[in-house]
């Protein structure tokens, strides 16, 4: 299948998450974003703010998360954190389930925490991927976690936090798009690092990624496309192998 390079690089939120990248680091890394005009920029929330001020005026939506990366915070500090991003600007945001409690299959609980995200972003026309960080779950506790965030409609479902023991597979990403509804979009993370498995994963019918080798990806795409690379000599490095 032929592709514009929009139809890639529209599939890939710019991760800067890497707690030991500085304020200049993730100031060059919201201008990469909008210099290779990617999908979104998932960004620590302390810095959302002013990610949002760069992204203005761009098609590139400012994003951050929510319970990460763990999802133990309580539902209460899940809708704190929700509100201070919407007011910051925030256009999507990630949560995290809250993993203990799938693994104890607490499934009322889990469904209350993730309603109430979705309730207040819904509210204010934000969207939200739900992140299940598949290394630690069994896939019955996969599906049902599909199931639930297609009940609730969730905007994505997610593979992972990119900080896990592992990220996302094949194998998950086709469950997980079997599994859930057609409302409901499919987000990888972790261990899509080059054009080749974006094309991949996009072919499955994943619609986003979470990558930090943003740079490297989308120029190779590029090239591939028979396009000339896009210069950006200020990239954000440090946050390499999400």
């Amino acid at each position: 299948m032929a592709y514009q390079y929009a139809d890639l690089s529209k599939m890939i939120d710019h991760s800067l998450l890497m707690p030991t990248m500085d304020p200049q680091q993730l100031e060059e890394g919201c201008q990469l974003a909008r210099t290779y005009d990617v999908a979104s920029v998932c960004i620590m929330p302390y810095y959302l703010k002013r990610c949002a001020e760069i992204l203005a005026g761009t098609t590139v939506q400012p994003s951050t998360t929510i319970g990460f990366p763990h999802g133990g915070h309580t539902t209460h500090i899940k809708q704190l954190e929700a509100e201070r991003a919407i007011e910051d600007g925030c256009q999507e945001l990630d949560m995290v389930v809250n993993i203990s409690q799938v693994l104890g299959g607490q499934w009322d609980y889990v469904t209350e925490d993730i309603r109430a995200v979705l309730k207040q972003a819904h509210a204010a026309e934000r969207k939200v991927k739900v992140i299940f960080e598949n290394c630690y779950l069994q896939d019955d506790q996969k599906i049902r976690l599909c199931q639930i965030c297609t009940d609730l409609g969730a905007d994505w479902v997610k593979t992972s936090t990119g900080y896990g023991t592992g990220g996302a597979t094949i194998e998950d990403l086709k469950l997980m798009i079997n599994n859930v509804g057609p409302d409901v979009q499919v987000k990888a993370a972790g261990g899509v690092r080059d054009y080749e498995t974006l094309v991949k994963v996009k072919e499955l019918g994943v619609s986003r990624c979470g990558a930090s080798r943003t740079q490297s990806m989308l120029n190779e795409a590029r090239e591939q496309l028979g396009l000339p690379p896009i210069e950006f000599t200020a990239a954000s490095r440090s946050g390499e192998g999400y």
